[in-house]
């Protein structure tokens, strides 16, 4: 024969099927716990934030709390399926409020919140409130859009250093409403980079008479 041919051992076929109890496990695996997010403490050095005219240290009960995110961005697991929502799908799907609903109970932040809110966007206006939205109903909490965007800011992940990050979105986050619920705030948005907004968001809250400040994330970026 021809000493070229090479004869390859004959392997079984792999399996088109998975099966459903590895699912689940994988599942729990990369859902059993949440990753902090640090709440920021000091506006950006120098002028700090001019248009909202703030600057050095952020009183303690203007801060937020430690929060919490389902995955980081673009992993192969929750992440994947975040940037799949929010790129392809422009939706998060069900699944994703379930695991966030499951991590919010372990993470069980005390007090606990007694009402909902989220982060708004011009670039995409519904995908975060219909999440934040169906994630309050699994919780059995209301859900108050009080926070509006006031301009286009590009995206946190362009800017060069967290400075720039802070400065873009000065003054682009208002209240829309003359009063807040009361309680606790569980406050969604669907990525934290530099935590900016989150802070400003935070900030805007508490200072107008609003309570704890709970930041809940799907995605953080690194």
């Amino acid at each position: 024969g021809d000493p070229r041919t090479v004869n390859y051992p004959q392997l079984p076929a792999l399996p088109i099927t998975v099966d459903a109890n590895i699912v689940q496990e994988a599942i729990s695996f990369l859902s059993r716990t949440g990753l902090l997010i640090e709440p920021r403490k000091m506006w950006p050095s120098g002028l700090g934030l001019p248009i909202y005219g703030v600057m050095g240290r952020i009183p303690t009960n203007n801060q937020a709390h430690e929060g919490i995110a389902l995955s980081i961005w673009g992993d192969s697991g929750w992440g994947k399926v975040v940037k799949r929502g929010r790129y392809e799908d422009q939706y998060f799907n069900d699944q994703l409020v379930d695991v966030c609903v499951a991590m919010f109970k372990k993470w069980n932040p005390q007090p606990t919140p007694t009402w909902v809110t989220c982060i708004p966007s011009l670039r995409h206006p519904d995908l975060v409130p219909n999440f934040a939205l169906r994630l309050a109903q699994q919780l059995q909490l209301p859900f108050h859009m009080v926070l509006e965007k006031t301009a286009h800011t590009k995206e946190q992940k362009s800017m060069a250093n967290s400075t720039q990050q802070a400065r873009n979105i000065d003054g682009s986050l208002r209240l829309n409403c003359p009063s807040l619920p009361h309680g606790p705030v569980l406050l969604v948005d669907d990525i934290v980079n530099s935590g900016w907004t989150f802070t400003v968001a935070a900030w805007l809250l508490r200072s107008h008479g609003g309570g704890i400040v709970w930041p809940i994330a799907l995605s953080k970026t690194g």
